[in-house]
């Protein structure tokens, strides 16, 4: 499965309210959602956008579709709040529904806030698949595509997840990474090395790309990389750093070799790329590691992300 179609709305006035509503509803319908689910998502979006206008001044929506389902990510940096809305919360002003409503009326909703660093609220609207896995992408400023992407796959009782970043900016980093996960997502079942070394021969008409895969199966994770993406697997409070070695896949590849690491029920894995600064611990996120995987990319995009590179981040958390 590739990444879900995203598109991100700042919202920093009032009429960016509708603009977040049309474009979560052309979405719920290219996702195949009965007209009643339709209209429910188109709820749920304007009041999340609300919200962010109201009650922190300014905000982006992510909206994207799925097979089967329709994604709404609210991030802002406003005031934030202590513990996760109350039914009967609303916006002032705005639809009045209460942040109740919105969970009624999603297949989950979940929300991360701490005072003074703002919220990142999430919602799914329709059916998806069992794995609890979500990934994130942003361009740089001033680019309409990026070179960051990431993809995940599984073949029995094996899932295996790729990120990549395509070398620069713009198109032609967006087409090196794209050609990589075609590679990766069309590739023979395998362990990560084999794969990474399927994608590596792949792409050579490509200006080429950063990559990582990260594989689980039972309880042992296997993880290969070439170049500059950062991969962590966290549980139980530890953080353990995944080993990737110098390279770039498609051009050079002096090595490529795979590392095992125990896996354990509930473990949360977290990949992404060097538009996101190295630097971080879920110590400094207070609760954030037991959120939603969708909620721990948002805002781990939104406090790390560089602004003078494309960023992407890709979280997944194994069965408890």
């Amino acid at each position: 499965m590739g990444p879900l179609t995203d598109v991100w709305i700042d919202v920093t006035e009032e009429s960016a309210v509708g603009a977040v509503r049309r474009a979560a509803v052309d979405r719920a319908a290219a996702a195949g959602l009965p007209e009643q689910r339709v209209a429910e998502v188109a709820i749920v979006a304007a009041e999340l956008a609300a919200n962010v206008h109201r009650h922190a001044g300014s905000g982006t929506i992510l909206v994207r579709r799925g097979a089967g389902h329709v994604e709404i990510v609210a991030v802002d940096s406003g005031p934030g709040f202590e513990a996760p809305p109350v039914e009967g919360l609303s916006s002032r002003g705005g639809l009045g529904i209460g942040l109740g409503a919105i969970r009624r009326l999603s297949d989950w909703s979940d929300v991360y806030s701490r005072p003074g660093s703002g919220t990142v609220f999430a919602v799914r609207i329709g059916e998806a698949g069992p794995l609890d896995v979500a990934g994130l992408t942003r361009p740089m400023p001033g680019e309409t595509t990026g070179g960051d992407a990431y993809s995940w796959r599984t073949d029995d009782e094996t899932v295996t997840l790729l990120v990549c970043d395509g070398l620069g900016h713009g198109p032609l980093a967006a087409s090196a990474a794209g050609a990589a996960v075609r590679a990766f997502e069309d590739a023979p079942a395998g362990p990560p090395a084999q794969l990474v070394k399927h994608v590596h021969g792949e792409i050579s008409h490509t200006r080429g790309v950063a990559v990582a895969v990260a594989q689980a199966r039972g309880g042992t994770l296997t993880f290969a990389g070439l170049g500059n993406i950062a991969a962590t697997l966290v549980h139980q409070g530890e953080h353990r750093g995944l080993i990737s070695l110098p390279g770039i896949a498609g051009h050079r590849a002096a090595a490529i070799r795979q590392y095992d690491y125990p896996l354990s029920p509930g473990a949360l894995i977290v990949m992404h790329t060097d538009g996101l600064r190295q630097r971080w611990s879920f110590g400094d996120y207070p609760g954030l590691v037991t959120r939603r995987p969708l909620v721990i990319a948002g805002t781990l995009l939104r406090d790390l992300g560089v602004r003078r590179d494309d960023a992407g981040v890709l979280v997944a958390r194994m069965p408890s």
